[in-house]
C-alpha cells in the first residue's frame, strides 16, 4: 500500500545531508513551507545551495536558515527588499554566494529541470551582466542567451491538503512556485493543512500530482 504520510516532520528531513540544494516554495511569506524549514535548521545540515524566489523575510523561515549560517549559496529572483536583512549580513560579509536570476528565468529553468528539457534560449538578460559569459544566438533577427535547468536533491512545498499517495491542491497564492518545484526535484516534501482519505480530494482539482511528491506531512493549524 503506498502511504507517503508516514514519516514525521523531522523524519522527512533525515535525509539531506550536507551539500544538498534544495528548492524552497514561496512568494515571499505566501506559501513559504515554515515548518519544514524549522525542521530543516533543527536537523543541521549545512553548506546548503538555496533556490527561491527571494532571500528570507524578517527573521523567521528562510531567512532563520540564514542566520543559522546553513546556507553556502542562493539562486533567487529578489535578494533585497526591506526585511532582508540576515541575507545583506551575509552577503556583505561574504559569507553567502548568490545567483541572481530573473523571476521569469527561474521559472523557466525550473520548469526545463522537471520537463527533461536540456536548455532553452530566452531573451532575458541579453546585453547585461547577467548574460556575461554564457553563449547567445540571434535566433529571426532577435537576440537570445542560452540557460539550464535548475534541479534540486530536494523541495519543500507548502500546500492546502494532500492525501497519502501525495497527491496535493493548493490555496490560493500560496500555489506559487510549488507545483514546478515538486517535479524538478528528486525528492519532494509537502507539508499540509490535513491529509484527506483517497477519493475526497476532486481529481480535476490536483494541481502536483503524487508521483512527484515523496513525504507528505500534515502540520494542521490556519494555512497561509
Amino acid at each position: 500500500m503506498i502511504d507517503k504520510s508516514k514519516l514525521s516532520i523531522q523524519e522527512s528531513m533525515s535525509a539531506i545531508s550536507d551539500g544538498s540544494t534544495i528548492m524552497i516554495g514561496g512568494f515571499g511569506t505566501a506559501g513559504q513551507p515554515t515548518e519544514l524549514i524549522e525542521a530543516l535548521i533543527e536537523q543541521g545540515s549545512k553548506e546548503l545551495t538555496i533556490v527561491n524566489n527571494n532571500a528570507g523575510n524578517g527573521d523567521k523561515g528562510l531567512a532563520a536558515l540564514l542566520k543559522a549560517g546553513r546556507v553556502r549559496k542562493i539562486i533567487c529572483s529578489f535578494p533585497r527588499q526591506v526585511d532582508s536583512y540576515e541575507f545583506d549580513k551575509l552577503y556583505h560579509a561574504k559569507k553567502i554566494e548568490l545567483e541572481l536570476v530573473p523571476q521569469g528565468n527561474l521559472v523557466a529553468r525550473i520548469e526545463a529541470a522537471g520537463a527533461g528539457l536540456g536548455a532553452f534560449f530566452t531573451p532575458t538578460g541579453f546585453g547585461t551582466l547577467l548574460a556575461e559569459g554564457k553563449e547567445t544566438r540571434l535566433i529571426n533577427g532577435k537576440n537570445y542567451v542560452l540557460e539550464y535547468p535548475i534541479f534540486a536533491d530536494f523541495s519543500l512545498i507548502k500546500a492546502f491538503k494532500g492525501d497519502r499517495w501525495g497527491n496535493l491542491v493548493y490555496r490560493k497564492s500560496a500555489r506559487n512556485f510549488g507545483p514546478i518545484m515538486a517535479t524538478a526535484a528528486r525528492c519532494s516534501i509537502a507539508q499540509v493543512q490535513e491529509i484527506v482519505p483517497l477519493g475526497e480530494l476532486d481529481p480535476e482539482h490536483i494541481v502536483t500530482p503524487g508521483i512527484f511528491v515523496q513525504h507528505v506531512v500534515s502540520i494542521g493549524g490556519v494555512q497561509s
